[in-house]
């Protein structure tokens, strides 16, 4: 056997297991960074939905506190169904609580939601709106948890 073959075969041994040692570590911060923000996305983008169809749900209700417990279900839970004082169903985040989502129609902010003019006249206003909504991360190494800002969909609704 040729002797410089049989000197670089010796030397080279243990070198892809190193190699892998000193990858493995950026490796799995890319992976659970990438795992971590995707549940972000997929977070945010479902309040963003939800708050959209409780919105949109609540401009074809009568205005009044009285009548937004359905639409205030369907943020939470994914559908309009109660009790009469609660949401029945579970939440379609962890974490999110009735609590945390609001509805302002014209009767219940007159000054910001009843017949705001417009370039082709006075509409009424609906907003709902999730704050405090916090994410919590399953790495916190490599992304920190932190509360969405207030997620807010405003539309009008007939008059």
């Amino acid at each position: 056997m040729n002797m410089r073959l049989l000197a670089t075969r010796f030397t080279q041994r243990g070198a892809a297991a190193i190699e892998l040692g000193l990858l493995t570590l950026p490796l799995a911060a890319i992976t659970f960074g990438t795992t971590e923000f995707g549940r972000t996305l997929h977070q945010y983008n479902t309040l963003t939905k939800s708050v959209r169809d409780g919105a949109r749900y609540q401009t074809t209700q009568a205005p009044g506190a009285a009548n937004t417990l359905k639409g205030r279900c369907l943020v939470l839970t994914g559908t309009a169904a109660n009790n009469g004082t609660s949401c029945t169903g579970a939440a379609l985040l962890p974490g999110l609580t009735l609590s945390q989502i609001t509805i302002c129609d014209r009767l219940t902010c007159p000054g910001t939601h009843n017949l705001q003019a417009t370039g082709r006249g006075v509409v009424n206003l609906v907003t709902v709106t999730v704050a405090g909504y916090q994410f919590t991360s399953m790495a916190p190494f490599f992304m920190p948890s932190f509360t969405y800002g207030p997620i807010s969909v405003t539309m009008p609704q007939p008059l």
